[in-house]
């Protein structure tokens, strides 16, 4: 796709820097060197399942947007599990998700497919620009020091982990329990940022572009109803009707049930039933998208008229020179033949 919005010159991509991360996608590959056992397989799904619901339903649902209430102790478990995804620690991932929802789809947004796909998707984390945590905006949990302690050390419980399935499952549980199912997450994740604002369907007037889409919010346990969740952002549910499928707010729902958690805000009836697009609301996300879009191509018009015509002076300029060179060569030579003939007349 095109870009809408340029990306500033503190938003390059470190290819260098970012070796090990690359390097990560294809540990998964050494399986093939060993034996590989269903057990592993096993394994691989159930930590992708806990991972992912980790990164949903504590960094974002709680840790992102306060969607429900817990105690401290249950707060830095949801923490320290969402370090085992490694998606860096919760202050980082919820500081700069906060950031996102404030400035979505706007030239400020860290991660819009309006500065491309593939920096929305995880271009936008391989620059040195969004290395720190945005304590600023996460001010109500950087003041738990359990909590910045896995934000500054949050490879260390997912380097344990790794050790740990190593020491009782091999080599074959390793690179696929651990690994491949750490890079599913990641990109799982990942597609929410990029694709759930390309594609999918709206129902919800939002001043962005996001959509909901039924397979991703499968394959993120409920997350994929993105849509529903920026239109109304505190609920701790994002499928907002029975029939969409949302796992992460199952087990929000079954944690309170047990007292784990507290409070669990979702939308009122009201709510669910306007600025709905069916109803004639304007698409105000799509409108800015597409204006944006617009504004983008007609600059790449105008530079590209500018171009032509800076080429086309060249070129004229280069035609006119030859020919008056031309000219006075002729004149010359014509100079010349009439000197010769006048004299031939003379003799």
């Amino acid at each position: 796709m095109s870009h809408a919005f340029a990306r500033t010159e503190d938003e390059r991509i470190s290819w260098t820097r970012n070796l090990p991360f690359l390097a990560m996608h294809l540990v998964p590959l050494a399986a093939f060197f060993t034996e590989v056992t269903p057990f592993d397989w096993v394994l691989c799904f159930a930590l992708y399942g806990a991972r992912m619901f980790f990164i949903t339903g504590a960094y974002h649902r709680y840790f992102s947007h306060r969607s429900y209430k817990t105690s401290r102790p249950m707060q830095f478990l949801l923490a320290l599990g969402g370090t085992l995804a490694v998606q860096k620690g919760p202050l980082w991932w919820a500081g700069h998700h906060r950031h996102h929802h404030k400035h979505s789809d706007q030239q400020e947004d860290i991660h819009s497919p309006m500065k491309g796909l593939f920096w929305s998707h995880m271009g936008w984390i391989m620059c040195k620009k969004h290395d720190p945590a945005p304590e600023h905006l996460i001010k109500d949990f950087a003041k738990f020091p359990e909590l910045r302690w896995l934000d500054k050390y949050h490879l260390v419980p997912p380097t344990l982990l790794a050790v740990a399935i190593y020491s009782f499952g091999g080599a074959g549980a390793l690179f696929i329990g651990f690994f491949l199912s750490t890079v599913i997450t990641w990109h799982c994740t990942y597609f929410i940022n990029s694709l759930t604002h390309l594609i999918g369907r709206r129902r919800y007037v939002t001043t962005d572009t996001s959509r909901n889409s039924f397979i991703l919010a499968l394959l993120t346990l409920g997350e994929g109803w993105h849509n529903n969740h920026h239109y109304y952002q505190s609920s701790a549910n994002q499928g907002f009707f029975w029939w969409e499928i949302d796992i992460s707010y199952y087990v929000i729902k079954l944690l309170s049930f047990v007292g784990l958690v507290w409070d669990v805000r979702v939308p009122p009836q009201h709510v669910l039933q306007s600025h709905r697009l069916k109803d004639g609301h304007a698409d105000i996300g799509m409108f800015q998208a597409n204006w944006a879009k617009a504004v983008s191509a007609l600059d790449n018009a105008k530079a590209q008229l500018e171009s032509a015509k800076a080429q086309a002076g060249s070129y004229y300029d280069e035609r006119r020179a030859a020919l008056d060179t031309m000219v006075k060569d002729t004149s010359r030579a014509a100079e010349e033949i009439a000197r010769m003939t006048r004299k031939a007349v003379a003799d």
